[in-house]
């Protein structure tokens, strides 16, 4: 059951990631703050530090690709950042401790390195004109708030998602 779990989870937060961001800006105090939903990403991170950071990687490339297609016009972007960070994600967890708390900083930190990625390539490109300063006030912050609410919220249950199936895995090898 785990086994088709884990994809269709991934289709389900590729499409939510979208009707998130239909929230976004939300203006507070006077001043515009963008939230960025990266729920697909945290989950493939997941994916890659508790299950298997070959196939986080192959969801990475696959989910990647099909983010370039639908919603940017520069394809390669994401084809290219989200296996990488899974790629790391799955290389730290070495030297880590894979407890949910540390799991969940070292994502957070690493969806931060991917907006900064993304933000001085479109800058580099002329894609943008956002100053570091502002992107940082009225971009990341917001994000990695609302992104840290969601990997509270749904984080543990990532984990044990993903647990089931290594579980499942292993029961089957023994059969």
């Amino acid at each position: 059951m785990a086994k088709y779990l884990i994809p269709a989870v991934a289709v389900l937060l590729f499409f939510l990631e979208t009707e998130f961001s239909l929230f976004s800006p939300i203006d507070f105090q006077g001043e515009r703050a963008y939230l960025v939903p990266r729920f697909l990403i945290l989950y493939l991170i997941f994916l890659s530090i508790y299950y298997d950071r070959k196939k986080a990687m192959w969801y990475g490339l696959v989910f990647g690709l099909l983010y370039d297609i639908f919603y940017i016009d520069i394809i390669g972007l994401y084809t290219f950042l989200y296996p990488f960070i899974c790629f790391i994600a799955g290389s730290t967890v070495k030297y880590i401790h894979q407890h949910l708390v540390v799991t969940t900083t070292l994502s957070l930190l690493l969806v931060a390195l991917l907006e900064i990625v993304l933000h001085q390539f479109f800058l580099l490109i002329q894609f943008t004109d956002l100053s570091f300063t502002e992107f940082l006030n009225h971009r990341l912050v917001p994000t990695m708030i609302a992104n840290s609410i969601y990997l509270i919220m749904l984080g543990w249950t990532f984990k044990y998602l993903l647990k089931a199936r290594v579980l499942e895995k292993a029961n089957q090898s023994i059969l």
